[in-house]
């Protein structure tokens, strides 16, 4: 099956389009271009330009046919979430009307048995997204037991971090751990049967996040998001775990709402502008998809949508 082809459903893609509030003539970043969902449903909209990202170079097949189809209205590059800045300022685009982001794993590299993101497969220990400095089998063989029992708690919020974390190290003295399964193996062997139904996601979770600096990459696109986005620019997200959820509440919170607590000597306005903030709050609580979504489209069950405008 040819890459374009895949079955990939893009989630609340209404609730996105409706938030990015397109507009003829607009230019729009698909900082996550996957099975290129979104930046269809953008050039399909309106006579608008997208500039596409991802840091996989197996979606290159899917944006060359963008490319062929929609001509000067598409470009890519890859690349992660913290250069999109730096490439859009190299080739001199000084502003975008719209940012969405879908963040964490797509279906695509979930259900590519060989990329090792899925305990479901048998399959080679990497969970590399793209551009990465190592992957799940470095981090499995040579961190120790102290690291990877802190990856485990910290980015899996897995109880049980400490047994998995030294029963790992253990069992690498015999024989190197290179897939899925035999992680598997020891995780079920740490927690047992029954409680590894919830531990095993939590672990590999943990271990994905981790060797693509998920959180990182995240924190440094909303930190540049201010300079990405003209003014009236729509920066939607669309997350799925707590972990990501709890950066965006704090980037929004931080800067659309006034300080509660300001010094006497302190300018007493509440006034957004006043304050220097440079957005607003589009949807004051987070969008969740509907039922009849989460039937069709599984994947959607835990998203989160929240979306903020350039002042």
């Amino acid at each position: 099956m040819s890459v374009e082809n895949q079955l990939h459903i893009p989630v609340m893609l209404n609730e996105v389009i409706e938030n990015l509030s397109l507009k003829d003539g607009g230019v729009y970043v698909d900082g996550t271009f996957g099975n290129g969902g979104y930046s269809r449903a953008i050039l399909e909209k309106c006579d608008t330009k997208v500039i596409a990202f991802d840091r996989d170079e197996n979606v290159k097949k899917t944006a060359d046919v963008f490319k062929e189809k929609y001509k000067d209205r598409f470009s890519f590059f890859q690349d992660k979430f913290s250069n999109i800045y730096p490439v859009l300022s190299k080739n001199n685009i000084k502003s975008v009307d719209g940012l969405v982001l879908d963040i964490g794993v797509s279906s695509m590299q979930i259900d590519t048995p060989e990329r090792g993101f899925s305990f479901r497969f048998d399959a080679p220990l990497s969970m590399a997204m793209g551009k990465n400095d190592i992957d799940a089998n470095v981090v499995v063989n040579t961190f120790s037991e102290k690291q990877l029992a802190d990856i485990f708690y910290i980015y899996g919020e897995e109880k049980k971090s400490r047994i998995i974390a030294k029963n790992i190290v253990e069992e690498r003295k015999h024989k190197k751990i290179e897939t899925t399964f035999q992680l598997v193996d020891i995780i079920n062997k740490s927690v047992g049967k029954f409680a590894s139904v919830k531990t095993i996601p939590r672990i590999f979770q943990a271990l994905r996040i981790f060797v693509n600096n998920e959180l990182g990459e995240l924190q440094s696109v909303l930190n540049d998001a201010k300079n990405i986005l003209s003014s009236g620019g729509r920066l939607v997200i669309v997350d799925f775990h707590s972990l990501e959820d709890r950066i965006v509440k704090n980037f929004i919170k931080n800067n659309t709402e006034p300080k509660k607590h300001y010094s006497k000597y302190a300018i007493s306005s509440k006034d957004n502008n006043l304050l220097n903030l440079p957005f607003k709050i589009v949807q004051k609580n987070a969008i969740i998809p509907t039922r009849n979504e989460i039937d069709n489209n599984p994947r959607a069950r835990s998203a989160k949508l929240r979306s903020v405008e350039r002042v």
